[in-house]
């Protein structure tokens, strides 16, 4: 067989290559061995080590003993568990695999990382959002640039501002109430979580693009293309090959993108002729607020609106950088709201069915607030929303379930020269780690909480509360990169339980016995699945009071 003239040159380039790639590659990985074992040597902590694979060995056994569909959350907490005198903050070197981590879970040095020298979000983050938000996100801007847009956007959650959302609120809520009624007629089994995403899809809507979705009665095109969007993002570490580089991924980025950022974009210049006209900034809905922000400062746009019936309305367009910002956080939006209150939403009403005790008292306070008469609570939310804040065992409840099932974690990037500092004085670097903040081991170790694993409302009130050490309960994170919608995630957690927990329960229909025993995490039939939601959706029935 005729060989191409030079074929074999290439190929010996070729190899020449790799074998160039893999020594240095190589050389590299036994470096930061070394490295890693120097850090061991000096004191620091972290669980027995392997110079040929790290800590590889541990997390692949503890992987092994979870569920094949386990929330990566649980990780942590389970080498916490596994080795108990490790202390609160180690490392893990997981290289060549994956990014070698720093795990810090006491509230003095996450406090170091997150307010007093924030860290920035890792580059894997930036990559895992951008075909989501172009990069525009305030999640992963930086520096000065995120200090600008996150200040546009905080005065549209601020809680004030929230407040006079909560009508709107109310409305889908009610739509919600609806649904479960007609369950509970059917003694049907739903998947709780499909009718939870759907609720707070409707809320975000609303509430930031001032939008009736109605994707809890019907199938809303805007919403389903965001959501199969959201199912090709990918952070490029799936062990499947195929799955890391799917060639169908750019194609659908592209295809389902486009068809969001054009009805987003779409809304956001109806909204913006309102602002010029100077007629309806009175929604307080997100996008409006941040109209009013954006453009208050701006001389160009106060003196077209207040001569705008005598001038062009050529004359002032939507700053574009403004607008890509804007599309960017509202798919942002979304995609978080959309995973995260849903799964909250989920393990309260949970949690209280495997509490009646707690149900009780939950139904009691919303007796003495609203009254027995249960067909006005949605008027009276309405028209005196600061009745939420009257309601301290409902939101001890709220707490607690966002205690125990956490839906979020920061990973933030580490720098040179930068050390964080423990109650020993002990000293990490944390140049070249992945700085994990995750809330589940904080949320559930037992030097910061009494019987941690357990559902203990009482815990919020009265004396209890003061025991609670500062910084440890952290669902939305702390300092200036905390979580901008916290405030709407807790109103539409408080109207929800108001609006359900006197009138239905739901019973979950898991499978149980000993089939089942290994779908448990530490005893826990409804663990947090992928992104944080309940397995299997919490399939289950509803049932009325």
């Amino acid at each position: 067989m005729a060989v191409l003239p030079g074929t074999s040159v290439l190929f010996t380039a070729v190899g020449a290559l790799i074998v160039v790639y893999m020594i240095t590659s190589l050389i590299k990985l036994i470096r930061w061995r070394l490295h890693i074992i120097s850090l061991r040597r000096d004191g620091l902590p972290m669980p027995p080590y392997s110079i040929l694979f790290g800590h590889l060995p541990v997390v692949m056994k503890i992987v092994s003993s979870l569920p094949k569909d386990a929330f990566e959350h649980y990780l942590l907490d389970q080498i916490r568990r596994t080795y108990p005198d490790l202390g609160p903050n180690f490392y893990l070197d997981l290289a060549p695999f994956a990014p070698s981590m720093l795990i810090l879970t006491s509230p003095d040095t996450l406090y170091q990382v997150t307010q007093q020298h924030p860290l920035e979000k890792v580059p894997a983050m930036r990559t895992f959002l951008k075909p989501l938000t172009q990069g525009y996100d305030i999640v992963t801007m930086k520096g000065e640039v995120w200090k600008k847009w996150r200040g546009v956007f905080n005065p549209a959650f601020s809680a004030s501002n929230l407040m006079n959302l909560v009508p709107a609120m109310v409305e889908k809520t009610d739509i919600f109430y609806s649904i479960l009624q007609e369950h509970a007629d059917r003694q049907d089994i739903i998947a709780m979580k499909t009718l939870t995403n759907n609720l707070a899809m409707d809320i975000i809507g609303q509430v930031v693009i001032d939008q009736n979705f109605d994707c809890q009665r019907t199938l809303n095109p805007l919403v389903d293309s965001i959501r199969k969007q959201i199912g090709w993002l990918s952070f490029g570490a799936e062990p499947n090959p195929f799955n890391r580089y799917h060639p169908l991924r750019p194609l659908m980025h592209w295809y389902y993108g486009s068809k969001v950022n054009s009805y987003i974009s779409e809304q956001l210049e109806k909204r913006f002729d309102d602002y010029k006209q100077n007629d309806a900034i009175t929604t307080g809905s997100v996008v409006s607020t941040t109209f009013k922000t954006y453009y208050s400062d701006n001389l160009e746009m106060l003196e077209f609106r207040v001569q705008g019936k005598e001038k062009s309305q050529e004359t002032k367009e939507m700053d574009p950088l403004f607008k890509n910002i804007c599309i960017a956080q509202i798919k942002l939006f979304l995609f978080s709201g959309h995973h995260t209150t849903s799964s909250s939403i989920c393990y309260t009403l949970y949690l209280l069915s495997k509490h009646p005790d707690s149900l009780k008292l939950v139904q009691q306070e919303l007796n003495s607030v609203f009254s027995k008469d249960r067909e006005h609570i949605s008027n009276l939310i309405s028209e005196n929303p600061h009745l939420l804040n009257s309601i301290p065992y409902t939101t001890a409840v709220i707490k607690e379930t966002l205690r125990l099932y956490p839906t979020v974690s920061s990973p933030r990037a580490g720098e040179p020269d930068f050390f964080v500092t423990d109650s020993q004085s002990r000293i990490f670097p944390t140049e070249n780690f992945l700085v994990w903040l995750n809330p589940h081991p904080t949320h559930h170790a037992p030097e910061l909480w009494d019987q941690p694993d357990d559902f203990l409302p009482g815990r919020w009130l009265g004396d209890q509360k003061s025991r609670i050490k500062k910084g440890a309960w952290r669902p939305f994170d702390h300092g200036p990169r905390n979580c901008i919608g916290q405030e709407l995630a807790m109103l539409e957690l408080k109207i929800v339980i108001c609006k359900v927990a006197r009138d239905f329960v739901i019973s979950d229909v898991y499978e149980r016995g000993k089939a089942a025993e290994k779908m448990q995490v530490d005893g826990d039939r409804a663990y947090q699945a992928l992104l944080g939601m309940p397995t299997e959706d919490l399939p289950c029935r509803i049932k009325k009071v």
